[in-house]
C-alpha cells in the first residue's frame, strides 16, 4: 500500500491533548498552545485537553501520565522546554516516555528550522514517537517553531502516524 493510501485510510479527526511547558505563560499569553489548537481545529482535529505546566520534571511527568491515560486522546503535543537552558527539562521527561522514537521527526524539524533561522536550530531538541499506545510529540515553545512543525510535519502526518500506531 502506498503512503497516500495509508494516509487516506487513517482516522479523519485526531483527538489531541496539548501541553505547554512554561514558567511564565498563562492561557492569555500562551500563543504557542493557542496556535497548536487553532491548527488542529482548522484541520478538523480535536483538542480534547489543554494544560499549561511549570518546567519542572515531576510536574511534566505527572501531566504526561494523565494525558497519555485519557481514553479520548490519540496524540499528545507538548511545546516548550526543549532547549538547553538550566530549566529546560521537557526533553528528558518526554524521552523517558517514548517507546518507539521517530528520529526523523527531530532531524527534519531541525533541518527545516535551519532553513528558517540558521544555526540556532541545532539547539532544538524536538522529538516524537509512541508512548503508551499514543503519539507523543515535543516541540520548542516559540510560535514560529510550533507553526513550522504543525504546517510541515504534524498536520501532513498525524493521521498516518495514529493509524499506523493503532494498526489501521
Amino acid at each position: 500500500m502506498s503512503v497516500h493510501e495509508h494516509k487516506e485510510k487513517g482516522k479523519k479527526s485526531i483527538r489531541c491533548f496539548v501541553i505547554t511547558v512554561s514558567d511564565t505563560r498563562d492561557e492569555n499569553t500562551d500563543t504557542s498552545g493557542q496556535t497548536i489548537k487553532k491548527f488542529l481545529s482548522d484541520e478538523g482535529h480535536q483538542a480534547t485537553g489543554y494544560r499549561i505546566v511549570k518546567d519542572e520534571p515531576e510536574r511534566i511527568e505527572n501531566l504526561l501520565k494523565e494525558a497519555l491515560a485519557e481514553s479520548d486522546v490519540d496524540a499528545v503535543i507538548v511545546n516548550g522546554g526543549t532547549g538547553i537552558a538550566p530549566r529546560d527539562g521537557t526533553y528528558e521527561v518526554v524521552n523517558r516516555f517514548l517507546e518507539k522514537k521517530l528520529d526523523g521527526f527531530g532531524e527534519v524539524f531541525r533541518y527545516l528550522s535551519y532553513l528558517d533561522i540558521g544555526s540556532a536550530a541545532i539547539m532544538s531538541r524536538a522529538a516524537a514517537g509512541s508512548a503508551r499506545g499514543k503519539i507523543l510529540i515535543s516541540l520548542p515553545g516559540s510560535r514560529g517553531a510550533v507553526t513550522l512543525a504543525m504546517e510541515k510535519l504534524i498536520l501532513p502526518e498525524i493521521r498516518h502516524m495514529v493509524s499506523q500506531l493503532q494498526g489501521q
